[in-house]
């Protein structure tokens, strides 16, 4: 098993944040990435929609070897984990926004969450909120159309910006100083929430805890690959492969990125 493939799988290209993080930190892994392009956004989706696409894209890891599966994706970890781990043998390792240490640090006492539908409607994301943010007031903003703008490459565009100055507002009006990304889209958001937000606000989201996460796991089951050389990379979509390539342009050992139709 040791030798065997990590699997990851976001509603897509979002999670090659989290990717990157668990590549860095574990560079002599082999790894799998499935983009499910096709069904983003997950977050507007209902929760059985949310576990049947996150059991097609276990049963796709499953199926290619892999040894351990992060689900890249916080409104697939939030509405579907559970169902996964009790339904498959293999470790899964989930995203979670990351009050506690937004809830923690801040000293004002606000923290603004920026999450899909699907996350900050599910009771682990609650649970996650009462259990970290009792003394903190949270001011949550459902992203809309954040995801497909981000997919469609248009980070940087103006109607992406307008957004974003649109669902900080109210935090900013709420005097917040830490701000938490809860998808794994947004990081790549961060260069254009650095243009609109006040340099005392930190932004914070979960990619270095989760690569830490997963190797903890590896650890812990004894499944760390003993090579020391660079892990074979392979990703996937069942999308335009153009708009994932872009997201992927300073990976130099990327080879090709394949047309999946999953």
């Amino acid at each position: 098993m040791n030798a065997k493939p990590i699997g990851i799988f976001d509603s897509g290209v979002g999670g090659t944040s989290i990717w990157k993080e668990i590549h860095t930190l574990l560079p002599y892994e082999d790894t799998i990435y499935l983009a499910d392009s096709k069904n983003a956004p997950y977050g507007q989706k209902t929760k059985e929609e949310i576990i049947s696409l996150s059991v097609k894209n276990t049963e796709l890891l499953l199926s290619r070897g892999c040894k351990l599966i992060v689900v890249a994706c916080n409104t697939a970890t939030t509405n579907a984990i559970s169902y996964l781990r009790e339904n498959y043998k293999v470790p899964f390792i989930g995203i979670e926004p990351a009050i506690k240490p937004a809830a923690l640090n801040s000293g004002t006492g606000t923290v603004g969450v920026l999450a899909t539908k699907g996350t900050l409607s599910s009771s682990l994301f609650l649970k996650t909120s009462k259990d970290h943010a009792g003394e903190i007031t949270l001011v949550e903003q459902e992203g809309v159309g954040l995801v497909p703008l981000i997919e469609s490459g248009k980070i940087n565009s103006a109607e992406t910006k307008q957004l974003l100055i649109n669902y900080i507002k109210p935090m900013l009006e709420a005097n917040m100083d830490h701000m938490v990304l809860g998808c794994t889209h947004y990081p790549y958001l961060i260069p254009v929430l650095r243009e609109i937000l006040p340099p005392h606000v930190s932004i914070i989201d979960c990619g270095t805890a989760v690569a830490k996460q997963t190797l903890a796991v590896l650890n812990k089951e004894n499944l760390q690959n003993p090579k020391k050389t660079p892990g074979e990379i392979q990703f996937y979509t069942n999308k335009d492969t153009k708009i994932l390539t872009s997201f992927l342009q300073d990976v130099d050992e990327l080879k090709q990125i394949e047309y999946l139709n999953f």
